[in-house]
């Protein structure tokens, strides 16, 4: 079956950096765009990222442009999420999706002091 896997949430201090990945297996990864959405407390679910089948398309929200960095590798079935210079607004639930409306379960991301 189709699943993708969150992992590397946690508790990170205001302008520190933490890295998500995602697992993926059960569908065709490399030729399936991914994305990173998060939903913070209180709001909706939101896009965060986007990465195109061969690396070759990026698109952020621009709350997050400069500070967030996604990437992907094909042959592993992997997409991360490198984050940088988090701040307290970041805190949410970040999900993997891929373009065929698959979700992960999430992973807590936590910007405390």
């Amino acid at each position: 079956q189709v699943q993708l896997v969150e992992s590397g949430g946690g508790l990170v201090q205001p302008g520190g950096s933490l890295t998500l990945s995602c697992g993926a297996s059960g569908f065709d990864f490399s030729h399936v765009e991914m994305m990173w959405y998060r939903q913070r407390p209180g709001k909706e679910r939101e896009f965060v990222a986007q990465i195109g089948e061969n690396s070759d398309y990026f698109h952020y929200d621009d709350g997050v442009k400069g500070r967030f960095t996604i990437s992907r590798d094909n042959a592993r079935r992997m997409t991360y999420l490198i984050m940088q210079n988090l701040e307290p607004v970041d805190t949410g639930v970040y999900y993997c999706k891929n373009e065929e409306g698959a979700w992960g379960q999430g992973t807590q991301v936590t910007v405390s002091s």
